[in-house]
């Protein structure tokens, strides 16, 4: 877990971007919402928007973060940082490396937004 003075926060999806893969995670949610892979995703969209309360966090927040789909993340930082992650993840880029900071097994555990930011909130100080 993280210990070194936070940057800024990387939110990796436990998804692929592009269009057709949106929409294809899109229908997967309302169709079968118990099989969907990415609690990130349950917890700061609706169907096919941000949820408001995650949006007004982000906007009132101070808070560096960033957003990237998985296949993003790898094609980005993989090689230079050498790590394997399991997604969905959040983690703290302190500028020499990435430190975990929200596991997957922590996202899957959550039940909505506000226990996200909750959290977030908790272990920035």
């Amino acid at each position: 877990m993280h210990k070194s003075p936070v940057q800024k926060l990387i939110f990796i999806y436990n998804a692929d971007s592009g269009f057709f893969n949106t929409i294809a995670n899109s229908f997967h949610k309302i169709f079968r919402p118990s099989t969907y892979k990415c609690s990130l995703c349950k917890l700061t969209y609706r169907i096919f928007k941000e949820s408001f309360e995650w949006q007004m966090f982000r906007k009132q927040s101070h808070l560096n973060m960033q957003f990237l789909h998985k296949n993003d993340f790898d094609s980005s930082f993989v090689s230079k940082f050498n790590h394997r992650f399991t997604f969905p993840i959040v983690l703290v880029d302190t500028g020499d490396e990435f430190e975990v900071f929200i596991t997957t097994e922590e996202l899957n555990e959550l039940k909505n937004s506000k226990e996200l930011i909750e959290l977030i909130k908790q272990r920035i100080g």
